[in-house]
């Protein structure tokens, strides 16, 4: 037992730990049956969380030292809540940063060694009284989260000091107590040796964040236990093992006993008298197996009572019965070949940083649950333990991941120099890693929902990471372990019992597997989801099919971490890295979320919902096929709702219950009846839930397939257009046209349309321009689109025309404008608008592909509107925005939406918004007046926004948009995808390029809406 504690520690690598107690397991306990119902709010736990004392001072050398002395006044210290980060709470600066250590450029530092000048610390006191449960009793205090490093003191004396901010840090206090008023102090440091192996892509913060309480332990008390419950080698009969170990009054029994999920009994020990460590052993006939599609639980009971039969302690303890293997360089849950359809997650909430909330956590579950994400990699450190118990319940396969991070120690600007890399080999680095893989499996052991065991994150390779395998491997024999930075030094290659790589393109992961691989292969990062982003996925899950070994991977990320921040005008915003004048920082890096931060879907959460599903349909107008992917459930959980649509119009429905077996597909005939009517049909299915569950309601939607039909329309318009009149009035500058209930007019020097009223409102604010470029996306940056293909930003902003033509016909009037477009390689861009007596103004304009230019970011052209026409409805692929390598999870149907709404919320303002596939769509104000944009053979892409193209390029934050003073509908001909691969350097794919040599051209009717 140390008595005394020194700031020496905080640079001593081999120093994370003083008179902490040992790692052990989650489980909960009590003293009485009826008290089980309490859940996490057992008796014998006291919460100190709440409002605490605090102080806070930039450096050790600024700190109230004696703080912590029983007689010193903290009666001045300001408040502070716990848990929570004192960043969140008014005192030091919010800092993002990604790779780098965050003090790279401020102080020139090398491992283990910390600031003297910048350390944050907080010191925190907590006066309190024991609660009647705990008297008497062997208590112990439990920190669940503390950022980075703490000294700890109770009544004046020193109890401990501890590292790892992730994982509980736990002190035996009972010597310390005393009856009445204790005073706890707590000083913590932002930055200690810990910090080096803490370089994670997230914010810096610090402080106690997560839960802090005081617990009893009765006088026999279970300290550890691990159950294991495995399967036969026909996944059929449970295999379960115990270990228990027990300290305390030794005149007592212990028994086990495992009911069902019904409370059934199924299986009970004898009883075993005391000892240090007793063992449990028995085979359960035919049990329920738990995956992510059927988490089924049983609850494990373990009694301890003294010789009279008197209750001293129960436990119960959630299992599950899976068996998780390598079979033939597969990876295989109870026999079949598993796939991860994963995200990875960041303990985040944009009002409390990483002190996340239950409630919190059950959105995620359950949003996670609703879009078919099956598995979570916990993105870079042990989660809180509640959120294990929810993906037990809930059914979510877990990568748990140890707090190991050291980037900055061996990648400088993206290239690998581990010339100073932590830890590597160097033994006074080994104890600690060592620990941090031992306080994870020794907390999460008992979770079925973790699969796999991780070494960390991006901390290159040495023998210290082999340690960490070799104690996952020597402490479990039921899980593997995971760790992606072998891949930058293959002479550990036995750390990972599994190849796995980050942002591998699919052509590259075909290349390994292709090539006689020794292990399954996983993508612990992919589709980096920056922004607009997520373009291409298919083209991963794709290989899911075609590779046995090919099992999945995990998107980057799940939620934005951006943080709410009032700015200087006093309005609430979200803030990413630099607005907190935090440098160095990483800026919007940190908003790689399917989730805003707000807790919102984003447009991109629609496809991965689609490509995840378990179940795939494909429609047509006679039937459907299911192919049910699912490993071990059917369908018989749910309705199929088989519905037509005619121009979006529903004019048919019915619902099948067709049972398709785990991995099996049946096709199903649908009596539909016949329909002659010209026009697009749409063939729905959609399959949705038949009963509540834990995370959706009856009828919730998992998936649906979709076939689309048309009946082609006669044309005779030439016909209808003899019963109206057309007008031309010749000026000298412009060409007026009217027609019935509508004029137009059109300038020849400004190259285009500049008036068109129906029924005396004008709708033309200037004349509408070609558009060639897109307000550049996080991916566009991240691979020079924005350098590369630069010509095309005053391509459209600066044509000028260079001749007219006008031909007039006995019904239409044709008016034709070639451009002349300023790129680097001259080019030309022609656009001819014909007008008919009916009000219908056709655009045709086309594009000459010539030699020598880059891609083409978009084609078409923008309309700017007055604001009052904000409103739109749409026949079109929706509900979300979507693009053409990002538009699987799309679906044809009639959408309504606003310009305001449209707008996506990504962080820094770029193209969104964009509509694939579309038919038609109306832009009126609200009155229901206003233009509809229509397609003649070919749908075209569309958006309605607030701001220009222009106006989005020249914004690095929302709050930095003007008013909004019109509506930019643009309807385009096609749209380059956004790609996702990764936003440093990944190029949109090929095939969803638009190449400048070739032709492309477009065609919209506009009329009245």
């Amino acid at each position: 037992m140390i008595n005394e504690a020194t700031l020496k520690w905080l640079n001593d690598p081999e120093v994370f730990r003083v008179n902490r107690i040992d790692a052990h397991s989650d489980h909960l306990f009590y003293e009485k049956k009826e008290d089980l119902k309490l859940g996490y709010s057992m008796p014998l736990r006291q919460s100190l969380n709440g409002k605490w004392k605090f102080s806070y001072a930039v450096n050790p050398h600024e700190r109230i030292a004696d703080f912590y002395k029983e007689d010193f006044n903290c009666d001045n210290f300001d408040e502070i809540n716990v848990p929570g980060h004192i960043q969140m709470q008014g005192y030091d600066k919010c800092q993002y940063i990604n790779t780098m250590y965050p003090w790279d450029g401020q102080e020139f530092l090398r491992p283990p060694f910390v600031s003297e000048e910048y350390n944050p610390v907080g010191s925190y006191v907590k006066n309190f009284e024991i609660k009647e449960e705990l008297k008497g009793k062997r208590t112990f205090i439990s920190f669940q989260g503390v950022e980075t490093a703490f000294y700890l003191w109770l009544n004046g004396k020193f109890v401990g000091y501890s590292e790892d901010t992730f994982t509980p840090s736990e002190f035996d206090i009972t010597d310390f107590l005393k009856s009445g008023e204790n005073k706890l102090a707590v000083e913590v440091y932002k930055r200690s040796s810990a910090s080096w192996l803490e370089d994670q892509d997230f914010w810096r913060f610090s402080g106690i964040f997560r839960d802090v309480y005081i617990y009893a332990v009765p006088k026999t008390h279970v300290k550890d236990m691990f159950v294991k419950a495995n399967l036969d080698r026909n996944y059929s009969d449970g295999i379960l093992s115990v270990a228990l170990k027990l300290e305390g009054y030794e005149e007592c029994t212990v028994e086990v006993a495992l009911k069902d999920r019904l409370g059934e009994i199924v299986y009970s020990s004898g009883k075993e008298d005391f000892n240090k460590e007793i063992y449990f052993d028995a085979i359960i006939e035919n049990v329920y197996k738990w995956s992510a599609e059927d988490p089924y639980l049983y609850t494990l009971y373990v009694e301890v009572r003294d010789r009279d039969d008197k209750l001293i302690e129960i436990i119960p303890q959630r299992i599950g019965f899976r068996k998780f293997e390598l079979v033939d360089k597969v990876m295989k849950l109870n026999g079949k070949r598993i796939v991860f359809r994963g995200v990875n997650r960041h303990e985040f909430n944009y009002q409390r940083g990483r002190a996340i909330t239950k409630e919190d956590m059950l959105w995620d579950i359950k949003f996670m649950k609703q879009h078919n994400i099956n598995a979570v990699r916990t993105s870079h450190y042990p989660n809180q333990s509640l959120w294990y118990d929810l993906c037990d319940e809930y059914g979510v396969y877990l990568i748990d991941e140890a707090n190991l991070e050291s980037h900055g120690s061996w990648q400088k600007m993206g290239v690998c120099d581990p010339e100073w890399n932590i830890p590597g080999s160097l033994p006074e680095w080994k104890e600690v890693v060592i620990d941090r893989a031992a306080s994870m499996l020794q907390r999460d052991k008992n979770h079925p929902s973790i699969l796999i065991w991780s070494c960390g994150n991006e901390s290159y390779a040495g023998e210290n990471i082999l340690k960490m395998t070799e104690y996952f491997h020597e402490n479990d024999d039921t899980r593997i372990v995971h760790y992606e930075g072998v891949f930058w030094n293959r002479d550990f290659n036995e750390i990972s019992d599994m190849e796995s790589r980050m942002y591998a393109k699919p052509l590259d992961i075909e290349e390994y597997l292709n090539n006689n691989p020794q292990k399954p292969y996983i993508s612990c990062e992919y589709m980096h989801a920056m922004g607009n982003s997520c373009g291409g996925m298919h083209l991963y899950t794709e290989l899911e099919e075609k590779y046995e070994m090919y099992q999945g991977g995990f998107i980057w990320d799940y939620i934005d971490q951006s943080v709410e921040k009032v700015n200087e005008d006093g309005e609430k915003i979200f803030a990413y890295g630099g607005y907190f004048d935090d440098r160095a920082t990483d800026y919007c890096f940190c908003t790689n979320g399917i989730v805003y931060a707000d807790r919102k879907a984003s447009p991109k959460a629609q496809e991965v919902k689609y490509l995840y599903a378990n179940v795939k349909l494909v429609a047509d107008s006679k039937g459907v096929s299911i192919k049910n992917d699912n490993l071990f459930i059917s369908t018989d959980a749910y309705d199929f709702v088989c519905y037509v649509e005619h121009e979006g119009i529903k004019i048919f429905e019915t619902t099948i219950k067709p049972s398709v077996k785990a991995g099996e597909e049946l096709y199903v005939p649908i009596d539909y009846p016949q329909f002659k009517e010209e026009g697009n049909y749409t063939y729905n299915i959609s399959m949705r839930l038949s009963e509540d569950t834990l995370w959706a309601e009856k009828g919730f939607e998992v998936t649906f397939g979709q076939a689309v039909k048309e009946i082609a329309r006669e044309n005779n318009k030439e016909d209808l257009l003899k019963n109206y009149k057309i007008q031309v009035v010749h000026g000298d500058v412009n060409i007026g046209i009217k027609g019935e209930g509508f004029t137009a007019m059109f300038s020849k020097q400004e190259g285009g349309i500049i008036s068109l009223c129906y029924d005396g409102i004008e709708y033309i604010t200037r004349v509408p321009k070609t558009s060639f470029w897109r307000a550049t996306t996080d991916n566009d940056r991240g691979n020079r689109h924005d350098f590369r293909c630069a010509t095309w930003l005053t391509a459209g902003m600066m044509q000028r025309p260079s001749s007219f033509h006008l031909k007039e016909e006995e019904y239409k009037i044709i008016l034709t404008y070639t451009y002349d477009v300023p790129t680097v390689v001259p080019t030309k861009n022609i656009i001819e608008y014909t007008v008919t007596g009916d009000g219908t103004i056709r655009i045709q304009g086309t594009y000459h592909g010539v030699n020598g230019l880059p891609e083409l970011p978009v084609y078409g052209m923008d309309f700017k509107l007055k604001k009052d026409l904000n409103r739109f409805e749409y026949f079109g692929f929706g509900p979300e925005e979507n693009y053409i390598d990002r538009n699987k999870g799309a679906r044809l149907g009639l959408f309504t939406s606003n310009a305001v709404e449209n707008m996506s919320n990504y962080l820094v303002p770029q193209e969104c918004g964009n509509r694939t596939n579309t038919r038609f769509v109306k832009v009126v104000n609200k009155e229901n007046k206003g233009l509809c944009f229509s397609y003649e053979k070919e749908p075209f892409e569309f958006s309605v926004l607030p701001y220009s193209a222009y106006e989005l390029e020249n914004a690095l934050h929302k709050e930095e948009l003007p008013r909004v003073n019109y509506t930019w509908v643009r309807i385009l001909a096609k749209q380059m995808g956004v790609g996702g691969d990764d936003s440093w350097g990944a190029p949109v794919h090929s095939r969803y390029l638009i190449p400048s040599n070739k032709d492309i051209s477009f065609t919209v009717n506009i009329s009245r809406a």
